[in-house]
């Protein structure tokens, strides 16, 4: 069979079914951009963004969103240049005072030991990291080196307290965490408790568990409001069937995610045929609170019409092990076929649902058995059979 449409990649030539025949050569459909990526990536980009000012107003966040390498450029020179700051300021206090001439044995300098920049730029480093090598001291001259000494120690500490902060927060990023969150490849379509339902199954690879884990799932298509207005990336919500029947899923072995395909539902008259024709995408998210660390994470990712498998559904991955169940994560994205209706949840509605449709299959598999063949005598048997026939005729004629 020819593979789905949409599904054969450029350039690709089917099997020759004939000597001397050119086959056709397929293309794959055009598709839409993803609006989130399997990863979680969000595809938007940003552009003429004229208020630039506003990103200023919080710089902590600008830092902390900033890739790594810009961060520590900015984490050495912020350093760098209050150390050149206060070094050129203590220069220049020793140069007003003159501490930087040759002095008498009696003269007290603002700070001792300062002769060149060079010297009054290692000062500022002592005073700035409390270092305090003890060749270079502030002395009771000069009121204004005090003032100098005390503004330096402060303004030391905001860029610690910063900059710091500002790596902490990179390194203990909650997407980190998001990388062990673990969604299937494939979404499927198959029946469950007599419904058809869209299912995926998410799963933690971490012992430390995800606290009050929420999941969401929106389908992101473009619509066309009775006024005519084009949204290309409508956002709609779709209800899930929560596995555990509470407002939050506990995520200790891997979960099945269900939404019921009913009329509230946009997936409510997709059939098996125009699944691969629908430019639809399913967003799911995840979210919940790191147990160890206490900050929320998120998880995201998404599924396109030719990611999601229609008549499928997901293989067990927990099995009891010496009283331990132990999950298989070799099977975690796994699905096997069932019997499963090709029309949408819409028409199976109005035919009278699974258990019609389950009764008329069986009703016609029942009428379309076959009849066992009799078994047709052999010629020995017949011979047999008019031999004893004969016998028993001339038996009563002579009585």
């Amino acid at each position: 069979m020819l593979s789905r449409k949409g599904l054969i990649p450029d350039d690709f030539l089917l099997t020759r079914l004939a000597e001397d025949v050119r086959q056709p050569q397929f293309k794959a459909v055009q598709r839409k951009a993803r609006f989130v990526a399997k990863n979680g990536t969000c595809n938007v980009a940003h552009t003429n963004i004229r208020e630039q000012g506003r990103f200023l107003q919080d710089v902590f966040t600008t830092l902390v969103d900033l890739k790594w390498l810009y961060t520590l450029i900015i984490f050495t020179m912020s350093f760098l240049c209050s150390w050149f700051l206060f070094g050129m300021i203590w220069w220049l206090i020793a140069f007003a005072h003159g501490d930087l001439d040759q002095q008498k044995e009696d003269f007290i300098p603002c700070v001792t030991d300062i002769h060149s920049f060079s010297s009054a730029f290692l000062f500022s480093i002592e005073v700035q990291v409390t270092i305090g090598f003890g060749g270079r001291m502030v002395t009771e001259e000069c009121v204004s080196a005090i003032i100098i000494l005390l503004v330096q120690n402060i303004v030391g500490l905001v860029i610690n307290a910063i900059m710091l902060g500002c790596i902490f927060m990179k390194t203990a990023q909650a997407k980190r965490r998001a990388e062990t969150l673990i969604f299937s490849k494939h979404a499927v379509i198959c029946p469950r408790n007599g419904k058809l339902c869209f299912m995926i199954r998410l799963g933690d690879l971490r012992k430390s568990m995800i606290i009050s884990a929420t999941v969401r799932m929106q389908v992101v298509r473009k619509t066309t409001t009775k006024e005519g207005e084009i949204v290309p990336l409508d956002q709609i919500e779709i209800q899930i069937d929560n596995p555990v029947g509470a407002n939050g899923i506990f995520l200790v072995s891997p979960l099945i995610i269900c939404h019921i395909i009913d009329k509230d539902s946009p997936l409510y008259e997709l059939s098996a045929e125009n699944l691969q024709n629908e430019d639809i995408e399913i967003i799911v998210v995840l979210e919940g609170v790191v147990e160890t660390t206490g900050i929320t994470t998120q998880a995201r990712t998404s599924y396109l019409s030719d990611e999601i498998l229609w008549g499928q559904r997901f293989v067990s991955t927990v099995s009891e092990e010496d009283g331990i169940y132990a999950v298989d994560y070799s099977k975690f994205g796994n699905t096997a076929k069932v019997p499963t209706p090709v029309c949408s949840a819409r028409k199976l509605e109005e035919s009278g649902g699974m258990a019609l449709l389950k009764l008329l299959e069986s009703t016609h598999s029942k009428g379309t058995v076959r009849r066992r063949r009799v078994k047709q005598p052999s010629i020995s048997q017949e011979q047999e059979k008019t031999q004893a026939s004969s016998h028993s005729m001339s038996t009563r004629a002579e009585m």
